[in-house]
């Protein structure tokens, strides 16, 4: 098995060049799905990808021009309450509710799609268990 290794120092180049790049993002809004760079992090969190270290990025909850509340999404599918499956272009993908976040606009790429809103219906309430509900409760609303 080849063993991944995260490249740290080249994430921290390309995020300078983000962060101090002063065009301005483009215009989202919830249920959106846009390539955000999510760059290299630490541990378990979801990375990025390919030379942008980016991954597609649910807009769960815009706040503002500036930042969003949203979920990166994966082509891997998992039977776990934290991979939630959704319709995406005809293929089916999961959303990685457990990797909910705040990310800042300056990291949005390019469009993706956009989630039809049952699926958005179903994220929204599989975030709200996931962070409202007890752990009794949780298991009680699985079956």
């Amino acid at each position: 098995m080849k063993m991944y290794v995260k490249d740290f120092d080249a994430w921290n180049i390309r995020k300078k060049y983000i962060h101090f790049n002063e065009s301005m993002p483009p215009l989202f809004k919830e249920r959106d799905i846009w390539w955000v760079s999510i760059g290299v992090n630490i541990g378990f969190e979801e990375d990025g990808k390919h030379e942008n270290y980016v991954r597609p990025v649910l807009v769960i909850k815009k706040f503002n021009r500036n930042f969003f509340l949203g979920v990166p999404m994966s082509t891997k599918l998992k039977n776990n309450i934290y991979y939630v499956p959704v319709k995406l272009r005809g293929r089916i993908v999961s959303v990685l509710t457990s990797q909910l976040r705040v990310f800042s606009s300056k990291r949005i790429c390019n469009k993706l799609s956009e989630l039809d809103s049952k699926d958005y219906n179903k994220i929204i309430l599989n975030v709200k268990k996931m962070l409202f509900l007890s752990p009794l409760q949780k298991k009680r609303s699985r079956g």
